[in-house]
């Protein structure tokens, strides 16, 4: 197979396309894989050393724009058609696959018109813009939770969040029960959460002072708080692991005991795969507050407790934290939730979606 897969933006993005990129490349060893994105820094740290060819059109967002950002990123549309155009020409595909992010609009609009057959990825729970667009123009559209508002019934296909291939293995590997402590990770997706930082770092200081229980912190903070972040636990005599960004999640994985993070849908994916429970803090600011509604998903199985974040503060955290770490019962029974709501097969179905489409094309 020929695939152009176009996105990014976000590790949410990105780890469900290099997933399905993997999924296909070990299928098809012989398959040819391009991927478009706009070559923000995210899209560099995932796709690095990948082996996949890599095009960057030069576009943004629209959404949330003033009227003179709309009428700028207007503007940009039509030349970022005509070299997603460029690319899919000389690439020959015979399929484009996008999974959300506003690059997708230039490159699956040339598709169309190159009459390519087009799949799209809808990681969250209430669709994003650029894949609410992407749904009239694709020929199935594949989703990780029921979507509200819905796809298409007709070309919607429920299969799950693609999971990377090394936290797959790695669950196979993980064991479950903490032992004499307990490893808290802490992470507030692929770019980082300011409040989560200081509320996260808040609380386990006031935990380390109190609490029995020995504790370990692994924590991504993303770039602009590492070092704050690095500084107020050594100030406390807490032992932590601070970076701004881990490449090697499955590690992380295979250490953590109790996840604090973000409700972002391949956050979550991966979390249930490995059966790992979670405290979800919903970014308060997403699209149609999707976090809250892909966090409910995981409440209501069992596998997670969530709070909103206007209503915490460094107690109200640590109190939280506290009920679950002085529970391990609780951590156990939550963790064999998350791994019934695991859908590890969503890369393979993926894949076949994508083969049947090009067999029907």
């Amino acid at each position: 197979m020929r695939l152009i897969i176009t996105g990014g933006g976000t590790g949410g993005h990105l780890f469900p396309a290099l997933a399905v990129a993997e999924g296909i490349r070990e299928r098809e060893p012989d398959s040819e894989i391009m991927f478009i994105g706009a070559g923000r820094r995210i899209d560099n740290q995932v796709l690095a050393d990948k082996g996949f060819e890599r095009r960057v059109i030069s576009f943004s967002g629209i959404k949330g724009l003033g009227m003179s950002g709309f009428l700028h990123a207007a503007s940009r549309l039509l030349p970022a058609t005509a070299q997603s155009f460029f690319h899919i020409r000389a690439f020959r595909p015979d399929l484009v696959f996008g999974v959300g992010g506003y690059v997708t609009g230039p490159v699956l609009t040339a598709a169309k018109i190159l009459r390519i057959p087009i799949c799209i990825h809808e990681q969250n729970s209430v669709p994003g813009l650029a894949n609410r667009l992407a749904g009239r123009l694709a020929d199935r559209i594949c989703i990780s939770l029921p979507c509200n508002p819905p796809f298409a019934e007709a070309k919607s296909i429920l299969t799950g969040n693609p999971v990377r291939r090394e936290i797959l293995d790695a669950a196979l590997k993980k064991k479950t029960g903490a032992g004499n402590r307990i490893n808290i990770l802490i992470v507030g997706g692929s770019q980082g959460a300011r409040r989560v930082n200081e509320l996260a770092c808040g609380a386990m200081k006031m935990l380390h002072k109190r609490e029995k229980t020995p504790l370990r912190i692994i924590h991504q903070t993303g770039m602009a708080d590492k070092e704050k972040v690095r500084a107020g636990y050594a100030e406390s005599g807490i032992r932590a692991e601070v970076a701004a960004f881990f490449t090697d999640m499955a590690k992380l994985y295979l250490q953590a005991d109790l996840v604090i993070s973000r409700a972002g849908a391949t956050t979550l994916a991966e979390l249930a795969v490995m059966g790992l429970p979670a405290l979800l803090i919903p970014y308060p600011f997403a699209a149609d507050d999707h976090q809250t509604t892909n966090g409910r998903y995981y409440v209501e199985g069992g596998g997670a407790c969530m709070v909103q974040e206007k209503e915490l503060d460094e107690a109200k955290l640590a109190a939280e934290i506290r009920q679950l770490v002085n529970r391990p019962e609780r951590l156990g029974e939550m963790a064999a939730a998350m791994k019934r709501m695991a859908r590890a097969q969503a890369t393979e179905r993926i894949v076949e979606v994508c083969n049947q489409l090009v067999r029907d094309n």
